[in-house]
């Protein structure tokens, strides 16, 4: 992703409620909790919402990826906002200044201001560089127990897509796009703001470097095309509720050539009446009666998509007892969590005569055992 001239003003790591030194981790978890709380589904009424989501899915695209938020962090530091050499006054700011380089500030400024890497013809007819395409949100409703095993699913999206008719140039096919002749093919023309000097986009090409006398008849000069794609995507086993999935190179075709985006698939899982999670670990609620628990018994405890397991339960087993079966629980290539069983206790509202008699025999032995009875 190509730096943007936006990050000069806006704080990312304020958006996230994160320092600037937080671990990636910290980010990651700072995101899921932003987003769970203002996704659009939970706040359909809150436009406020809405936008925040936005702004911390923006925020959280750039620090949730390491070399961008390596490339951010040495923006702020070197631009006005980040305290840099432009932040006092006095200094003069010209992408066309600096030296180009792998990794060379000249790339870095320039491709923030859209010039690419250097003088027209350095990339081609136009100038203007190869460009990354933008990245493609989409949302996922998955059951608990496809979060649990993991599956492989369609996805049905409707984005932009390469024009298949003029191959993403957006001429007429047999015509090219010609330079532009107000930025000469850079894509960018000088603006002089006060002690600054940048490079903004060109209005007459919009910042293409090429513009296009003969449009295609499919996408009238834009190149992409607006229609309906299927994704096949695989989620990985253990997936969380609120957790992100990057498909590479699945969202917005690139520019001149340029690699496309991602596809960002948010995920949300769907409660199981009977099993919950915590973390690795499965949980679930048994019933029992009342002389199971008072004698112990062998119960079988039903699982997920695989044959019940069983589990002894000693002689005078509590009600909310809570009872570990090792290596049961959700399954990933690194770890395998454990099966966590929470017994109830059931006690039966309506006696036969039997049971009757026979808990009253229970009463009076207890209170033999007690001493009451040798009174």
């Amino acid at each position: 992703m190509a730096a943007q001239r936006e990050w000069f003003e806006k704080d990312y790591y304020a958006v996230l409620g994160v320092s600037e030194s937080a671990s990636p981790k910290d980010i990651t978890k700072a995101y899921r909790k932003l987003a769970r709380e203002l996704h659009p589904d939970r706040n359909p009424d809150d436009a406020s919402s809405e936008e925040r989501f936005k702004a911390v899915s923006a925020a959280y695209d750039v620090l949730g990826d390491d070399a961008k938020r390596a490339e951010y962090d040495e923006v702020r530091r070197l631009g006005p906002a980040g305290g840099g050499p432009g932040g006092g006054g006095g200094f003069r700011f010209n992408v066309n200044d600096m030296r180009d380089g792998a990794g060379g500030l000249g790339d870095l400024f320039g491709q923030m201001f859209g010039r690419g890497r250097g003088a027209p013809g350095a990339n081609g007819p136009s100038g203007v560089g190869p460009r990354r395409g933008d990245d493609v949100r989409a949302q996922l409703s998955m059951e608990f127990v496809d979060a649990v095993f993991g599956l492989t699913t369609t996805l049905h999206l409707t984005t932009d897509a390469q024009c298949e008719t003029c191959h993403g140039s957006g001429a007429r096919p047999g015509t090219t796009p010609k330079l532009c002749p107000v930025c000469g093919g850079r894509g960018v023309v000088d603006d002089n703001q006060g002690m600054f000097s940048f490079s903004t986009p060109c209005r007459n090409c919009a910042g293409v470097g090429t513009v296009i006398d003969d449009p295609c008849p499919t996408c009238r000069g834009a190149g992409t095309v607006r229609r309906a794609r299927q994704v096949k995507a695989r989620i990985p086993v253990g997936v969380n509720d609120g957790q992100t999935i990057r498909l590479k190179g699945r969202g917005g075709p690139g520019f001149n050539g340029g690699p496309p985006g991602d596809l960002l698939v948010d995920i949300r899982v769907e409660p199981d009446p009977h099993f919950g999670r915590s973390g690795l670990d499965l949980t679930v609620r048994i019933t029992i009666d009342f002389w199971q628990a008072a004698l112990g018994d062998v119960i079988s405890v039903p699982m997920l998509r695989s044959p019940d397991v069983t589990l002894r339960v000693k002689p005078g087993t509590q009600s909310g007892s809570r009872h570990r079966v090792r290596g049961k629980g959700i399954s990933t290539p690194k770890e395998t969590g454990d099966l966590i069983v929470t017994i109830d206790v059931e006690v039966p509202r309506h006696l036969s005569k039997e049971q009757h008699e026979a808990i009253e025999a229970l009463k009076a032995a207890s209170r033999v055992d007690e001493g009451v009875g040798a009174r």
